[in-house]
């Protein structure tokens, strides 16, 4: 991928710096549509999967998604 020098400059960032967030965005977004697991999501930002859990919340993604049925599944458990 090409990165014009000026998107450098103003990130403030290495081209490989550049390149490893940009893969960890990618990574989050594709976990948030649901097209990857938490899992598959850290193995292509390159990450431990308890980092990436983390690092969902600096993108405002929840790391766990529950439908209604879940959670009243949940509170009958309860």
């Amino acid at each position: 991928m090409n990165v014009p020098d000026e998107a450098l400059l103003a990130l403030k960032v290495s081209p490989d710096q550049l390149a490893a967030e940009l893969r960890l965005a990618a990574a989050i977004k594709l976990y948030e549509l649901g097209r990857l697991s938490s899992g598959a999501a850290a193995s292509l930002a390159g990450v431990p999967r308890s980092l990436f859990l983390v690092k969902l919340a600096d993108y405002g993604v929840d790391t766990f998604r529950l439908t209604q049925t879940d959670i009243e599944h949940e509170a009958r458990l309860a």
